[in-house]
């Protein structure tokens, strides 16, 4: 059988046929991860780009109730008005630095009536029991916050949270959870506030700029394709030499018996006398 005609085996096209797909499946992987690295580039870009930003009035950047520009996550901004502290809540499993904890979000009322909701930082979970030994209050008063702007969060679905907690920063829930209607684009994560008081919850890092191991996995996953093209030729090949004697194995050498190697000192003998 020649090689041509072996390919077009029904063992072999079905095996080329699970080839392919595993390659579709491994290029879908792939491009899954490059998807995942813009996402991590596009962030750490708008962290360089607004992180250090002079504040601006909040109005500027949420012009009414519900709008939010992603390209505007991580701008500070600066609001003047009060505190709604009888409606603070905490978002529950939020990990910081190898800890869980809760963040503490309170509704914040501007002296033009707009409510948002800023998180003022982070606080450890109790040693006793699963709530904060002590939650710090937020100033009383009229209030000057500057915050950085965050999107809401969504929902995880099947993860709730008892009366006063969030299961996230998810704003629908939020407000209604505490009667008030804050905005329903973005909040704000605190970073300081006049006056200012003491203590305060942890407030939030730095985001970290690092793309993760997104590039790596995508040049990984389209390599496993290419190997499964190279495992099917080379089966191929084997399957081909082995049909047509091309890869005869080779034992070790006989070792010769007595009876052997009488008949050739025989042969010897009998050759010398015809040569005479």
């Amino acid at each position: 059988m020649s090689f041509w005609r072996l390919v077009i085996t029904p063992r072999w096209i079905i095996a080329l046929a699970v080839t392919i797909v595993f390659a579709l499946i491994t290029t879908l992987f792939a491009q899954w991860q490059w998807d995942r690295r813009g996402q991590a580039v596009a962030e750490i870009e708008r962290v360089e780009n607004n992180y250090d930003r002079s504040p601006v009035a909040i109005g500027e950047l949420l012009p009414d109730s519900v709008s939010f520009d992603e390209d505007d996550k991580w701008r500070p901004v600066v609001v003047r008005g009060e505190y709604v502290a009888d409606e603070e809540m905490l978002v529950r499993t939020r990990p910081r630095g190898g800890s869980v904890g809760f963040d503490v979000v309170v509704p914040f009322v501007s002296v033009s009536g707009q409510a948002y909701l800023i998180s003022r930082g982070w606080v450890p979970t109790g040693e006793a029991q699963d709530l904060p030994d002590r939650v710090p209050g937020p100033p009383v008063g009229e209030v000057e916050v500057v915050g950085r702007l965050l999107p809401g969060e969504p929902p995880i679905p099947g993860r709730g949270a008892p009366e006063g907690q969030l299961a996230t920063v998810n704003l629908a829930d939020a407000a209604a959870a505490s009667g008030v209607e804050v905005h329903q684009g973005a909040y704000l994560a605190l970073d300081r506030e006049t006056p200012a008081v003491s203590p305060t919850p942890v407030l939030q890092d730095r985001p970290q700029l690092d793309e993760g191991p997104h590039l790596s996995y995508t040049f990984q996953w389209y390599l496993f394709g290419i190997l499964g093209f190279i495992a099917w030729a080379y089966l191929l090949r084997e399957d081909y030499r082995r049909r047509h004697g091309l890869d005869v194995p080779t034992g070790p050498a006989k070792k010769p018996t007595d009876q052997d190697i009488e008949d050739a000192l025989l042969d010897e003998a009998e050759q010398r006398s015809s040569a005479g």
